[in-house]
């Protein structure tokens, strides 16, 4: 039985992806460490601090099948240390006398947490790729459906017209952003850590500035400009920025089912073939991937409260251990909502048809602003919103079709005629600049990312 629906064979696929699955499993993290133990020989041996034969070594053993994994993991419970045993394991697997100089320099927190930035490095390539399918989804819908008139809603009720396109256009927007976020923020996580005890490098006072650069070069990620070893800072942006990411597509999986509910029944989630929607209710056709997108979303934002509470440290160095769980947690479930996403927005079912039977729910109310800046030209704003306003609380409370109620006031009559009133009424006549917003979030989107 597994502990967590990351693992569990019967919620795998709701909230995990096999991809990043591979790059947080064990194995994963523990050749992660060895990468760094053997980058770390490579680098001293190149500057003359410890023989290059050694060196070699160290890199020979450095994998994972060379160790006693048994052994490893026993040690690990007895001595309640993880690298401390992995150097010993590797030191232990080295020939001659090369194991002598594993770890030279380093501290644990050196090795591990440079390891967990080597999974995030691979971690973000998968997260921008499916960001990058998203918005090329949300491209496409934009496109298609600018000119498909639909109501637009405020407070849960029809306000005036919009187009689809225009909608999904403030999804891509939002999308582009969080975007731009991700890429600012993997400058700032993407850094390595090699300090020392404290910090200071005291162990290696004349070469070490040069061991963490030549260090850092090897695994190809950035040199901290000082220890971040109480600062845990980066790992705090990082999931609150994975917890927007999620939170957005979780608000449009929210939008899409609101919108495909049976009276509205303007948009509808793919359904996969053999998909079944209700035990009981055969005729069920539930949004049920929107709403494990949504489901998962909580459980990011629900990692973003240890990661804030990890930045209260003590002094040089203090507990991180609540990394080791929710980091691979936030960014497994995180792929799973973009992969789930990704499917949604490039197989959306929308109902043109529909959203233009809903836009003559109202009877032409959605008209009502239209007909008061028409009216306003004459008589002025405030005395022309007070006369629409009243008319249509007539049209609501008797009824009566709002149409009928402005050609049956004297003072409207005065002013517009009923074609006047048909088409200021016609409500596709009505989008403002839904196709002009359309068009400039999708050419930002379309940019080159290096040129924003």
């Amino acid at each position: 039985m597994s502990a967590h629906a990351i693992d569990s064979v019967f919620f795998q696929h709701l909230f995990a992806t096999d991809e990043m699955r591979r790059i947080f499993a064990d194995e994963s993290l523990l050749q992660k460490w060895l990468d760094v133990e053997a980058a770390l020989a490579r680098s001293e041996a190149k500057l003359g601090i410890i023989p290059s034969q050694a060196a070699r070594e160290i890199s020979r053993k450095a994998v994972v099948h060379e160790l006693d994994g048994e052994e490893l993991q026993r040690q690990i419970r007895v001595t309640g240390q993880i690298i401390v045993p992995l150097v010993s394991a590797l030191a232990t697997a080295c020939e001659g006398d090369a194991g002598e100089y594993v770890h030279w320099g380093a501290t644990t927190q050196d090795i591990m947490d440079t390891g967990v930035v080597l999974q995030l490095k691979q971690a973000l390539v998968l997260l921008k790729g499916d960001l990058g399918e998203i918005r090329q989804a949300l491209v496409a819908l934009a496109q298609k459906h600018k000119h498909t008139p639909m109501p637009g809603r405020t407070y849960g009720q029809q306000a005036l017209p919009i187009t689809f396109g225009y909608k999904v256009a403030v999804w891509l927007a939002e999308v582009c952003r969080n975007t731009e976020r991700l890429e600012e923020c993997s400058r700032r996580l993407l850094v390595g850590q090699f300090a020392g005890a404290t910090g200071t490098l005291a162990s290696l006072p004349e070469k070490g500035l040069d061991v963490q650069e030549e260090l850092m070069r090897e695994l190809g990620i950035g040199v901290p400009d000082i220890a971040w070893h109480a600062s845990r800072d980066r790992f705090a942006e990082f999931i609150s920025l994975l917890s927007m990411i999620c939170t957005t597509q979780a608000k449009i999986a929210n939008e899409i089912i609101a919108l495909s509910k049976s009276d509205i029944a303007e948009l509808e989630e793919p359904q996969r073939e053999g998909s079944i929607g209700s035990s009981t209710m055969p005729h069920k056709r539930n949004p049920m991937i929107c709403e494990g997108i949504i489901a998962g979303a909580k459980l990011v934002r629900a990692a973003v409260q240890p990661a804030h509470e990890g930045m209260i440290q003590e002094h040089e160095r203090d507990t991180w251990w609540a990394e080791w769980a929710y980091v691979p947690e936030a960014c497994i479930i995180t792929a799973a909502i973009l992969q789930h996403s990704k499917y949604v927005l490039s197989n959306l079912v929308v109902r043109p048809e529909a959203m233009k039977a809903n836009l003559s729910l109202t009877g032409g109310l959605m008209g009502s602003e239209a007909v008061m800046l028409e009216l306003a030209k004459r008589m002025g704003r405030q005395t022309a919103h007070e006369l629409v306003h009243d008319l249509a609380m007539e049209s609501i409370s008797t009824g009566v079709p709002f149409k009928a109620c402005l050609l049956g006031n004297a003072t409207v009559a005065q002013h517009l005629s009923e074609a006047d009133v048909d088409r200021l009424l016609d409500p596709e006549c009505y989008v403002g600049l839904s196709a002009h917003f359309v068009d400039r979030v999708v050419a930002l989107a379309t940019r080159d990312p290096q040129r924003r």
